[in-house]
């Protein structure tokens, strides 16, 4: 938000424009839906303008049209989403990355103690959104089914390696001097394995971020969260 925005809730930003990366890129999903869900601002109640955030130029990765009753347009050539952020040219910006001019006084957050909200969120709701997927291309999945298993298994070892490392005193895993008691917090807010992998623990999750794809016109239907993932990633056996 400009730091000098009257706007004090979400449902405030009625009305106004919004800056995007690109309106489908899945923080932006998550934050419009949680928004519209649980803040009183839907979707289609403002307007997106798209670009760089700090660099001009940006172009969509994946071109489509706007969803029905939006509007989304690019910001003008040699903008910044972030530069019209500070300069009060837009009214806020859905990203995931902190924008240049926080810090400095001339942008702010919507939310004031935005960690306690996201416990709250989270305490509430038992969401921890996700952000990425890993793929295999097609072929080389037909080809080789038990690979889909020997990835995830994989990407679950070195999971389990992360976690573990957090925890550890002796030799730190970031620079942070008390990540172990980060660690700790966080455990004791939602639970031993909070960073789960696989669709058991994520189920919730995936159905409500596939929910608010169909709520925002990225998807035509919501397909079960099954039918996502190679069906080897479903079971357990021994390799």
């Amino acid at each position: 938000m400009p730091a000098a925005s009257q706007v004090t809730e979400p449902a405030g930003l009625a009305g106004g424009q919004v800056g995007v990366a690109e309106y489908q890129l899945t923080a932006n999903v998550w934050i419009r839906g949680i928004l519209a869900e649980r803040h009183g601002l839907p979707a289609d109640a403002v307007r997106y303008r798209t670009g760089g955030q700090h660099a001009p130029g940006r172009v969509a990765k994946l071109a489509h049209a706007a969803p029905p009753g939006v509007s989304v347009e690019p910001i003008p050539a040699g903008a910044t989403l972030a530069g019209m952020l500070a300069d009060g040219e837009l009214d806020a910006l859905y990203t995931p990355r902190v924008p240049h001019g926080f810090g400095e006084g001339r942008v702010r957050r919507l939310f004031p103690d935005a960690r306690a909200e996201e416990e709250r969120y989270f305490a509430e709701t038992g969401i921890f959104p996700v952000m990425h997927v890993v793929v295999l291309r097609r072929d080389v999945y037909e080809q080789r089914p038990w690979l889909a298993q020997s990835l995830y298994k994989a990407f679950e070892q070195a999971r389990r390696g992360a976690a573990a490392r957090i925890a550890e005193t002796a030799a730190l895993a970031s620079l942070l001097p008390w990540g172990y008691a980060e660690a700790e917090r966080t455990r004791s807010l939602m639970g031993a394995d909070y960073w789960t992998y696989g669709l058991a623990g994520n189920s919730a999750t995936l159905e409500t971020f596939v929910r608010y794809l169909f709520e925002q016109g990225l998807v035509k239907r919501q397909r079960p969260v099954e039918e996502l993932f190679a069906a080897e990633t479903r079971e357990e056996y021994v390799i």
